[in-house]
């Protein structure tokens, strides 16, 4: 059903968390736009400081990037490999510098970007992201002025709605109904901060993250009615 070539795929999640490990480490004046900035998001009754803590990891002004991983399938007999590398790093500026001349080398061989809801959260917050730390977008993300027919992106969120724009289905969830192995048999995205804030635990990431994009490369086959990989298709690094 889906007329996508798997091979043309490069397969992407980000991991993020908020920029500090605790809210009064903000200046007094991005505490007061942190509030002004989510104010109609918060219950009343809870108070800035623990919204940050909680939900700081989904404002790329607030937050950082900390696990960037990144696959793409090559057809093997019957079926496909996966290759999969992951980037991780406290230093945000150097990940992001890192991916972003991975984007580069990428943006020659006409890969079209993919993952799930890279639209609304992944792909918007790298741009935000590189530009606070002064780095140059790469190709693939400087969308300005492209026609929506000029953008190669391919988001399995967009697949799954349809045209139904008011639709939202998580990747757990499209895993789950599709009989995929789910990537949250560990931690899930409300996680990720405090395992990384508290727990100090980069590892742990990098490997929930990798499990994203070995989900998402399954979502897209089993849209195109293809076989889903078997753990020795899989490559990790």
């Amino acid at each position: 059903m889906l007329h996508i070539n798997p091979e043309q795929l490069f397969i992407f999640d980000i991991e993020t968390v908020p920029g500090v490990k605790d809210f009064k480490e903000l200046s007094p004046e991005l505490q007061d736009l942190f509030d002004d900035k989510v104010g109609r998001h918060k219950e009343e009754g809870v108070s800035a400081a623990d919204y940050y803590n909680a939900k700081a990891g989904i404002f790329a002004e607030f937050g950082k990037v900390i696990v960037i991983s990144c696959g793409y399938m090559k057809k093997k007999g019957n079926g496909y490999d996966l290759k999969v590398k992951t980037f991780s790093n406290h230093n945000e500026k150097q990940l992001l510098e890192e991916f972003a001349q991975t984007l580069i080398n990428i943006s020659k061989s006409n890969y079209f970007l993919c993952g799930h809801n890279i639209r609304e959260f992944d792909v918007p917050w790298l741009c935000r992201r590189m530009l606070i730390n002064g780095i140059p977008l790469p190709p693939c993300l400087d969308l300005y002025g492209k026609k929506p027919w000029e953008v190669n992106h391919v988001d399995t969120l967009d697949l799954w709605k349809f045209g139904d724009y008011k639709h939202y289905t998580s990747l757990h969830l499209l895993s789950t109904i599709l009989g995929i192995p789910t990537p949250k048999d560990d931690i899930d995205g409300s996680m990720v901060g405090e395992v990384y804030w508290k727990q100090d635990d980069l590892p742990r990431i990098a490997k929930y993250c990798s499990k994203d994009v070995v989900a998402v490369a399954n979502v897209i086959l089993k849209l195109k009615g293809e076989k889903i990989l078997g753990e020795e298709h899989i490559e990790l690094s």
